[in-house]
């Protein structure tokens, strides 16, 4: 087995663990935001009710921003307030309702976990983190922690982006905070510091921290209800005095306070990436290089038709069940190669779109419209959008993917992805 890390990296004196939880406990019953799902969990007598607003709300919130998830938690818990109520929508219900929230299996997989609870656990939400984890799909180690903690009391801790920051900083953990050994250690960490007799306010208060405070650039130290406890910032108070000191022509012995005593230690920054003192406590966490996301290409056809009453209708086809953006509704598209000149994109276009339309369609009849940007986490998407109008009546084909032709207002109202919509 590994070496135990050095003190330097861990909460070990449990007199200053006490000191922290309270300062921390205090500030958020102080500061913390009002947001639905809190009022909700702290509101909700029934146990399986308010593990689902917790649920819900976990889910909503991995990738996306507070701000943005309000409104969709809203809607959505107006909609389905209960496990049942969920179980019993239809997907496309759900796409819809997510629709420009972005990752779309998220909802999709909770829709399916609130079936699993109501067909296979009559109706009962599982009662600790482990179960939750192992149990319900799409519930990982942090969301089956949040639930648990926040919902049934449970002295787990849990480990999210704001948490790994916070944490880092308070014990100046330079190792790459994503890799395998370096959440085990974080998850230890914060195992250990939660409040037994309020986990939930803890684990909230600790991410509250993280999302205000405590934030990636330019901290709030001076506000922060924990410096006290901050390593980090000790660092940075000591490279002030070293600097004052020479200032004032006194040769102070520089001692290595970036070295916890141990070569060789695992959870300092590497030797290679020095601290910068530039950087001051946004030293921590290190994280390893981002991967850069691929350029895609795509092909789109705006296909227009008088509708009844006069109005244009457009046609939307269904993407498939399984990968990006899986089950959402768009305007008929092809993926590129690379390096296909305009005149060749038109004609494979036209190719495809005869498939829909049943009758020849002339790569000239395409209008160039513009290209449209869209950023995936993982793939920067260039939509290359074209029209074309047609006259009469259009017969598509059944045997393709699910189709229909509707007005821009039934357009917006559909499942379809943020990207369609800037189309």
């Amino acid at each position: 087995a590994p070496a135990p890390p050095p003190a330097r990296h861990l909460f070990s004196d449990p007199a200053e663990i006490e000191a922290l939880r309270g300062s921390l406990l205090a500030w958020y019953d102080k500061c913390k935001r009002d947001l639905p799902w809190r009022a909700l969990a702290a509101t909700e007598p029934d146990t399986d009710r308010r593990a689902y607003a917790v649920w819900v709300s976990e889910i909503m919130l991995q990738q996306t921003q507070v701000a943005t998830v309000i409104d969709y938690y809203n809607r959505w818990m107006q909609k389905w307030p209960t496990l049942q109520a969920l179980a019993q929508a239809s997907l496309e219900e759900v796409n819809e309702l997510w629709a420009g929230l972005g990752y779309y299996s998220r909802g999709k997989r909770l829709q399916e976990a609130a079936r699993k609870v109501v067909s296979e656990l009559a109706g009962q939400m599982p009662r600790t983190a482990e179960d939750l984890q192992k149990l319900l799909p799409g519930v990982g180690r942090y969301t089956a922690g949040a639930i648990a903690s926040i919902s049934y009391g449970q002295a787990t801790g849990v480990v999210d982006g704001n948490v790994i920051r916070v944490l880092c900083r308070l014990r100046c953990i330079g190792a790459d905070s994503s890799s395998p050994a370096g959440i085990e250690r974080l998850w230890d960490m914060a195992n250990a510091l939660v409040d037994r007799s309020r986990p939930g306010d803890f684990n909230q208060a600790l991410m509250e921290l993280g999302a205000t405070v405590c934030v990636p650039k330019a901290p709030l130290c001076g506000e922060c209800p924990v410096k006290q406890h901050c390593r980090a910032r000790r660092r940075v108070e000591k490279e002030l005095g070293f600097a004052s000191q020479k200032l004032f022509g006194k040769p102070a012995p520089v001692p290595d306070v970036e070295d916890c005593g141990v070569g060789g230690c695992p959870l300092c920054p590497p030797a290679a990436e020095p601290w910068d003192s530039s950087l001051g406590v946004t030293n921590f966490p290190r994280k390893a290089a981002k991967k850069q996301p691929r350029a895609a290409r795509t092909a789109t056809c705006v296909l227009e038709r008088r509708g009844c009453h006069g109005a244009p209708e457009y046609l939307i086809v269904q993407r498939p069940s399984s990968g990006l953006l899986a089950g959402l509704w768009e305007f008929p598209s092809l993926p590129l190669a690379q390096g296909l000149q305009e005149e060749k994109q038109r004609e494979v276009l036209a190719d495809h779109l005869r498939a829909w339309t049943g009758r020849p369609v002339v790569a000239g009849g395409l209008r160039f419209i513009g290209e449209v940007v869209h950023i995936f986490s993982h793939i920067h998407q260039t939509y290359v959008v074209y029209s074309l109008p047609l006259d009469g009546d259009v017969t598509l084909d059944p045997a393709l993917s699910p189709s229909r032709w509707v007005t821009e207002k039934e357009f917006h109202a559909s499942a379809v992805s943020t990207a369609m919509k800037k189309v």
